[in-house]
């Protein structure tokens, strides 16, 4: 089978063209240049944790020759810029907290490396993602290709992937969804491929901007953001918040309202009053959450009827069970043993059962 593989210049995606070779597979490497911050601070841009740099690319392009595979690079900075950044600037300038990862994979990612495979006449496209996929027969006697978690749940990245089209997951392959990341390594240097653990950190969720955090990036490119009062919820003003984008649901420090008797919590973003809301922790929790842009892997959940699955709001975060019910584009889900804190809109909303995933949302509100 002749299969193109993105080799971001990592470990997993090294590991992924190394296994299919060692398999007979006609492998073929390709390394996506995507848009990085030209506003980054110098000092900044040479961090090693982030994928996308130009070592990256130096390190794909090594690994591609020590296999003997074909490779080349492929510039989609303008594309993932339009695609992919413009839209999470803009999010968060609407006072939510985009998960561009998620919109990334179905939209741009994948989009894109199937095109490549079918100029360049491949059958499948392999990435390095931890996760898995099966084809299974849903209850009407249809084929669909399920979504099933990693076998090493600490590095499960199905939560990223859930909005994968059934076309998308029909022609990938995810080799490292049975195995652990130390099997990984040890892969790696069964094979002698030139990864130093330490040029080599995971990278982090947002790969165009250097650092680790989010707000630096932010504060570079909101515009239009303005000052304005931080509230509890009976509107009493006890600061003043420097813009909306630059705070996260959940968020204690830096809030500058020293003085109080009890910590409070960013747990609401009010744009149009341009309100930053806060109370005690207690409060920052909720009992469900409602969510919008449903996608669903196999037959949606029927219509109007509680169906027991679990939820998970964050990238690794705790699988919770609760009650799922859909009406047409919408969907709620309750929490079935305790309140849940630190829900925020514009996050996904993924929803399983058992190993697979079943589909999921972008979160709207909680209560």
């Amino acid at each position: 089978m002749k299969i193109l593989v993105a080799m971001s210049g990592g470990v997993d995606s090294s590991v992924v063209a190394c296994l299919l070779k060692a398999r007979g597979h006609d492998v073929v490497g390709v390394h996506l240049k995507l848009w990085q911050d030209p506003r980054a601070p110098a000092s900044a841009k040479i961090l090693p944790s982030k994928c996308c740099t130009l070592q990256a690319q130096s390190r794909a392009k090594s690994v591609a020759r020590i296999l003997g595979i074909p490779f080349s690079v492929v510039s989609l900075e303008r594309e993932f810029k339009k695609a992919v950044v413009d839209p999470f600037i803009a999010a968060y300038a609407r006072g939510l907290t985009p998960n561009p990862c998620v919109l990334c994979n179905p939209t741009f990612k994948f989009a894109h490396l199937l095109k490549l495979a079918k100029k360049k006449k491949c059958d499948k496209v392999a990435t390095g993602h931890y996760a898995r996929l099966k084809e299974k027969i849903d209850a009407h006697g249809r084929k669909y290709v399920a979504l099933l978690v990693a076998k090493d749940s600490k590095k499960d990245q199905s939560y990223y992937l859930y909005r994968l089209s059934d076309a998308e997951r029909l022609r990938s392959l995810f080799p490292l969804g049975t195995l652990k990341k130390s099997a990984v390594y040890t892969l790696a240097k069964k094979w002698k491929i030139p990864l130093e653990r330490a040029s080599y950190r995971e990278s982090q969720n947002l790969c165009f901007f250097p650092e680790k955090d989010a707000l630096p990036f932010l504060k570079r490119y909101v515009r239009g953001s303005r000052e304005g009062s931080i509230r509890t919820r009976a509107g009493k003003t006890v600061g003043t918040h420097r813009g909306l984008p630059f705070y996260t649901i959940g968020q204690r420090r830096g809030l500058k309202i020293g003085g109080l008797r009890i910590p409070l919590y960013v747990v609401e973003k009010r744009p149009r009053q341009n309100l930053l809301i806060v109370a005690p922790r207690g409060e920052l929790r909720s009992n469900g959450l409602t969510m919008t842009q449903l996608h669903w892997i196999g037959p949606a959940p029927a219509e109007r009827k509680k169906i027991p699955l679990d939820v998970r709001i964050r990238s690794l975060g705790e699988r919770m069970p609760g009650l799922l019910v859909r009406t047409g584009k919408r969907a709620t889900f309750r929490f079935a043993r305790s309140a849940v804190g630190g829900i925020a809109p514009g996050q996904s909303a993924v929803l399983y059962r058992g190993e697979e995933i079943v589909g999921g949302g972008m979160i709207t509100g909680s209560d």
